[in-house]
C-alpha cells in the first residue's frame, strides 16, 4: 500500500512538472524578431570586438576553462587543437578535421566507440567555448549581423549563425552597453524549443594578453559559470611537461 502511494504521488508530481514546464515556456517564449541587416549592425558588431578585445583573443595561444563544473578544457588556438575531459573520458581533438584520440579511464578506446567520443567532445567543445568566446565570432564565416528589436522595445545586435558548429541557424540578440560591452543576449536555438531565453554576460576576467572574456551568464532557469579560466603561452604555463597533442 505505501508503495502504490508513493508511486501515484510520484506520478502526479512528475505531471504537474511537466504541466509546470509547458506552461512556463508558453509564457516566457518570444518569437525571433526579424532583423534588418545594414550598415549599423555591423559597425555595432566591430565596436563590441573592440570593446572585448578581438585583437589580443587571436593571439592568446592557449586557454584552459571548466564549463558548469563538469567539462574541462585545454585548447591550443594556434594550432586548433583542444582537450576535453569529463567523467572518466578524455578527448584529444583536432578542432579543424573533428578527428583524434579517445580515452577512458586512461585507456585508449578504438573503432566505433573512440569516433563516439569524439564526436561527444566535438559536440560538448562547440557548445562550451561558445558560451565563453561567442563576442568573438560576430564576423565568423556563416554569420549575419542586424539591428532587431525585441519584445520590451529594446534595440539589439542580431548575430544568425547559419552556417558552422552543429546547431546552423541559431540565433542571438546582443545587449551592449554604450562602451559596446556585451551585457546580456536573448537566443533563438534548435535544442531549445523557447525562444528568447535571456543570460547575462558578466563577471569579466582580463586575460594577460589583453583579452576579456565573461564567467558568468545568469539565467532564469540557470546560472552558467565559466570557471578556472587562464591562459599561457606554452603547456608548461599549465603544470604540463610535454606536449599533450603530439602525435595527432
Amino acid at each position: 500500500m505505501i508503495v502504490k502511494k508513493f508511486l501515484k504521488w510520484s506520478a502526479i508530481a512528475l505531471i504537474a512538472l511537466i504541466l509546470f514546464a509547458v506552461a512556463y515556456g508558453f509564457i516566457m517564449h518570444e518569437p525571433k524578431p526579424e532583423g534588418i541587416p545594414s550598415p549599423e549592425a555591423d559597425a555595432l558588431a566591430e565596436k563590441m570586438l573592440q570593446a572585448v578585445n578581438k585583437t589580443a583573443w587571436d593571439s592568446t595561444a592557449l586557454v584552459s576553462w571548466t564549463f558548469r563544473g563538469g567539462h574541462h578544457y585545454l585548447w591550443d588556438k594556434e594550432r586548433n587543437f583542444v582537450r576535453v575531459d569529463w567523467d572518466d573520458k578524455q578527448v584529444l581533438l583536432h578542432t579543424k578535421t573533428v578527428t583524434g584520440k579517445a580515452f577512458e579511464n586512461g585507456q585508449e578506446v578504438t573503432g566505433d566507440a573512440a569516433n563516439e567520443l569524439i564526436q561527444t567532445a566535438w559536440k560538448l567543445f562547440c557548445n562550451d567555448s561558445f558560451w565563453m568566446s561567442a563576442p568573438f565570432k560576430v564576423f565568423d564565416p556563416g554569420t549575419s549581423r542586424s539591428l532587431a528589436t525585441d519584445d520590451e522595445g529594446r534595440q539589439g545586435l542580431m548575430i544568425t549563425y547559419q552556417s558552422g558548429g552543429v546547431t546552423p541557424g541559431d540565433a542571438y540578440l546582443w545587449f551592449l552597453d554604450e562602451n559596446g560591452m556585451p551585457q546580456s543576449y536573448k537566443m533563438w536555438v534548435s535544442i531549445i524549443p523557447i525562444g528568447g531565453l535571456a543570460f547575462t554576460w558578466e563577471d569579466w576576467a582580463t586575460l594577460p594578453t589583453g583579452a576579456k572574456l565573461a564567467q558568468m551568464h545568469k539565467g532564469a532557469l540557470l546560472d552558467i559559470p565559466i570557471d578556472g579560466l587562464k591562459s599561457g603561452e606554452n603547456f608548461a604555463d599549465f603544470g604540463l611537461e610535454s606536449d599533450p597533442f603530439l602525435g595527432l
